[in-house]
């Protein structure tokens, strides 16, 4: 028996959310449950074509569904901040931020802006979303009650192959490291932004007089979706694998996967003393390794990449 299913969620009239990577796997799946419970959603997608077609299959399923595409490519910083600037104009309010898109696995390739792309896709261009909707998320938990607004970091139990420093600033595009290590870095960086952001503006923030924000890093299980048919972590041999261990059974359908997701961004039994814990499934508070429990660590990761996204004129 499920401990929580998306059925007890709340009438979410009124209500306005983005996820990216909306418009396949646990995205697509997370905004299944929202709009059938009546939320106005942003689709974040790279491509229109796949978006629109998202949009008009759920719409088949959920005929009233109010869902919006937003463009932006998470392999070029100016086109998250355009993607931001784009919401802006359109919103007053939004009340959850479901950072969800994400790769795993994938061979070396650096993006325009010279960072990794698993660094850059997973952790780097939602840490500048976010900064650039923070404006709005705060003035929305200004007028609103608290925990009414909130932020949602995908992360992954592969936060576990990090590097060994955790965080490693010697050398941070990994080329030193495996593409586990790369990506196990990346989904360390979101567990750890999630802990900043709920030290910054959670129940007791130190700047949660600007709005009450509450978060939460998310692993959502072992989800046969792209994530895993992408992966190249076998080689050639990476297309044959995952069929064969979601035929085993080994993995978990991509809507039941967004559960944990959906509790976190939306459900009332999310209480504030859960605001920036890690969680499994299905809706449970986890434990994740040692680094991502390290307060310094986030710390330095928050001002390393806040410097370095002003240094670039990104902020």
């Amino acid at each position: 028996m499920l401990a929580f299913t998306p059925a007890s969620l709340p009438d979410l009239s009124g209500k306005v959310y983005l996820i990216t990577g909306g418009n396949a796997g646990i995205g697509y799946e997370t905004i299944i449950h929202l709009v059938r419970k009546n939320a106005k959603v942003y689709m974040g997608a790279r491509s229109e074509t796949k978006g629109l077609a998202a949009i008009s299959s759920i719409q088949k399923l959920v005929p009233n569904a109010d869902i919006h595409l937003l463009l932006f490519d998470h392999m070029d910083l100016s086109s998250i901040i355009r993607a931001a600037k784009e919401f802006t104009t359109k919103e007053t309010r939004l009340h959850g931020l479901i950072n969800n898109a994400g790769i795993m696995a994938v061979p070396f390739e650096l993006s325009k802006d010279g960072y990794e792309s698993q660094w850059q896709t997973n952790y780097l261009a939602h840490w500048l979303l976010t900064q650039h909707l923070l404006p709005t998320l705060l003035s929305t938990a200004r007028i609103s009650p608290p925990g009414a607004v909130r932020i949602i970091n995908l992360t992954s139990g592969g936060h576990n192959y990090a590097p060994s420093p955790g965080i490693d600033f010697a050398d941070l595009n990994q080329l030193r490291g495996g593409l586990w290590n790369r990506y196990g870095q990346s989904k360390l960086g979101n567990i750890l932004h999630a802990k900043s952001l709920n030290a910054l503006y959670g129940p007791e923030g130190s700047k949660k007089d600007e709005g009450e924000i509450w978060t939460a890093a998310v692993h959502p299980g072992n989800i046969y979706t792209n994530l895993s048919k992408n992966a190249k972590f076998l080689g050639p041999l990476s297309p044959l694998f995952g069929p064969v261990l979601n035929a085993l059974g080994v993995f978990t359908p991509a809507e039941r996967g967004a559960y944990t997701s959906v509790f976190c961004a939306t459900s009332a039994e999310f209480e504030k003393g859960m605001s920036g814990e890690y969680f499994v499934p299905v809706a449970r508070i986890g434990k994740p390794s040692k680094h991502a429990r390290d307060g310094i660590m986030a710390e330095k990761l928050w001002k390393w990449t806040e410097e370095e996204f002003k240094g670039k004129g990104l902020l």
